[in-house]
């Protein structure tokens, strides 16, 4: 069972603030990274005793290599790295702007890619570690088209964990890199999305963010390099992806 040290991203809330409390209920000593200094501490109170803050913007790329400078000074090392930040948006693909675009890439892929590229070279430097990138199932399907750039930027990420995993592999074995996709969250997600939407907590079918947590903790454990978080969804993908494909036709004979 995973008994190191681990640095949640996005820990104020929802996904990362569950998975903080879960491990620190554990024992885990966590460091819990996120902007809002007074929601962090919140949750680092519910920690047993096991969590520490750091104060970061992750879509700032000097934050991200102070969070990892702040967590290996408190800690010593860190075994786990948990890329947890992410927004979504409320907008279909034909009225996107620039900026809208530009939004979705910072906060749920660049905060992923600072945080990999921060914690990397101490990772490589021990020869050991584990990043855990939380994805979507609209990275996989994107069945939702008001979700329209955040479905673009989740399979941007999913892209991003493939290349890096493979990155690594050869050289540095003992440096794990997961991907978690889980479906609807029961969390302020959707009100919290760029030009606001439907509550993900009355979204039929959804989980709860400590159900997340249980799955991530479990990779945490397994190193398992990609995990859905709720039975089936593994099989819609399939569905998904073999309905729409198809091969060319034969030339004829």
């Amino acid at each position: 069972m995973f008994d190191g040290v681990v640095a949640i991203t996005g820990a104020s809330t929802g996904i990362g603030a569950a998975l903080a409390e879960r491990l620190g209920r554990r024992g885990v000593r966590v460091a819990l990274i996120a902007r809002r200094a007074e929601a962090l501490q919140q949750v680092v109170g519910r920690c047993d005793g096991h969590g520490m803050a750091i104060v970061a913007d992750m879509t700032v790329r000097a934050d991200a290599e102070r969070a990892v400078a702040e967590a290996l000074a408190a800690f010593g090392g860190i075994d786990a790295w948990v890329n947890n930040v992410g927004r979504g948006i409320t907008r279909p693909a034909t009225e996107l702007t620039d900026d809208d675009i530009d939004e979705m890439m910072r906060v749920n892929v660049k905060t992923a890619l600072y945080g990999m590229q921060a914690v990397l070279p101490h990772f490589k430097a021990r020869g050991r570690g584990h990043i855990v990138n939380v994805s979507s199932m609209l990275g996989r399907v994107p069945m939702a088209p008001f979700r329209s750039a955040y479905n673009g930027a989740k399979h941007f990420l999913n892209a991003l964990t493939a290349n890096v995993r493979d990155d690594l592999a050869q050289a540095y074995p003992g440096i794990a890199v997961s991907l978690v996709s889980p479906g609807v969250v029961r969390t302020e997600f959707g009100v919290n999305a760029l030009y606001g939407g439907p509550d993900s907590r009355t979204l039929p079918n959804s989980q709860g963010a400590e159900e997340v947590a249980a799955v991530i903790a479990g990779v945490l454990d397994s190193r398992a390099p990609d995990v859905y978080t709720r039975q089936g969804a593994r099989q819609m993908v399939l569905d998904y992806l073999g309905g729409l494909a198809q091969d060319p036709p034969l030339p004829p004979s």
